[in-house]
């Protein structure tokens, strides 16, 4: 493990930081503001689900072509580029005025550079550079955003009783402002990161250059991709429309910020368990059942309501987001190999972006339409039994 810790500190360091701070476009983040946002505009959770719909989607789309830069431009210019794209987005909230268009923009731009860039700079670079211990660097730049989720809530609800929700975006901006500099500090030795790289691409499949076209030909690529979009729908439709979950279950507001200190320490959890593990066995055999601890998660969510329930909800839920983070970032270096590595998770990370697009807005006309936690259960069910089967069945 101090082997590990020593090949390449900076770029662990970078890993994290960037998808710690990416958690500013994440929705756990921006659904702490639901509420302030939705009296703002004085519109229905569907309404809302539906513009941040739209939002994710259209940077979905856009974000599959500008991903692939990573592979081809220099990382420390990527970054900063990506960075500052994310503090324009959350300085938009600070200047913000009653036009639905104006949150359609501020939602898309935080969607694109936080959720979309920050994280897939992240990730990528640790799938890329480590070609040994890939698992375990994944899972090092997952905890970033997994202490994002254990903290950041409780500091903004600590906070919101001090700030109107405009300042504490403001300093959201400001934080990631100060970031700029750190991140080019940090990747100060690029150009010598790159040059090993090329030296230790040795074996036939990594030579290949996939292209997204020849992706979307690829048989394996429609066997796994339900797989990697059933976390991003399911998880995203819940953390967007955690207000009205924990309402309905008659849990507190206050257990909110709670519940996500065991969301991020069981994420944690996962991702321990998940990093080195992948290093030792093969993805695509294991991949089908990382949906497991989920399946019981939203099970607990439809069937119990007390304290306890509570905990093992947020727990569960938490686990399963650090336990596949390793997983699905090794599959796809697995099957495309790492020179092609920016552009094969530029388009899974669209799919991924563009099912958490769908479940806002899905759930909540759900839940406008009176339905409820039951029929939000039966969709994630459905979702999870059929792409976890996918693989099982079609042998890759």
């Amino acid at each position: 493990m101090k082997k590990f810790f020593l090949y390449d500190p900076n770029l662990l360091i970078y890993g994290f930081i960037m998808v710690f701070f990416a958690s500013f476009g994440q929705t756990f983040y921006i659904a702490l503001f639901n509420e302030d946002i939705r009296n703002f505009y004085k519109i229905t959770d569907g309404e809302f689900g539906l513009v941040y719909a739209i939002a994710t989607l259209v940077s979905s789309f856009l974000f599959i072509n500008f991903a692939k830069l990573i592979d081809k431009i220099d990382l420390r210019f990527y970054s900063i580029g990506v960075v500052f794209g994310l503090a324009v987005a959350c300085i938009g909230f600070y200047f913000i005025f009653d036009n639905v268009f104006h949150l359609f923009l501020i939602l898309f731009l935080l969607r694109f550079f936080g959720q979309g860039a920050m994280t897939h700079a992240g990730s990528t670079s640790m799938a890329r550079y480590f070609l040994i211990d890939r698992g375990k660097a994944i899972s090092v730049a997952t905890l970033g955003g997994m202490l994002g989720i254990m903290f950041l809530p409780k500091i903004v609800v600590n906070l919101d009783a001090y700030f109107n929700f405009k300042t504490l975006w403001f300093l959201t901006t400001l934080t990631l402002l100060i970031l700029i500099p750190i991140v080019y500090f940090i990747l100060y030795n690029q150009k010598n990161r790159d040059i090993g790289l090329k030296k230790n691409i040795d074996n036939e499949k990594t030579h290949k250059s996939w292209t997204i076209t020849e992706i979307l030909k690829d048989r394996v690529f429609f066997i796994y991709f339900p797989l990697a979009a059933s976390f991003p729908f399911i998880g995203t439709g819940l953390m967007f429309h955690q207000i009205y979950i924990f309402n309905a279950k008659g849990w507190t507001i206050e257990m909110l910020g709670n519940g996500y200190i065991y969301f991020g320490f069981f994420s944690i959890l996962g991702l321990l368990i998940g990093g080195p593990l992948i290093d030792k066995i093969n993805t695509k055999k294991a991949i089908p059942f990382v949906l497991l601890p989920l399946l019981v998660c939203i099970t607990v969510l439809l069937f119990f309501d007390n304290y306890w329930s509570f905990v093992v909800y947020m727990s569960l839920f938490g686990f399963n987001l650090g336990l596949s983070a390793p997983f699905m970032g090794s599959l796809w270096a697995e099957i495309y190999g790492v020179k092609s590595i920016g552009t094969a998770k530029a388009l899974l990370h669209a799919v991924g972006v563009f099912a958490s697009a769908l479940s806002p807005v899905v759930f909540g006309y759900i839940i406008d339409w009176g339905y409820g936690i039951s029929i939000i259960f039966l969709i994630s069910f459905i979702m999870i039994v059929v792409s976890s089967f996918l693989p099982i069945i079609y042998k890759t």
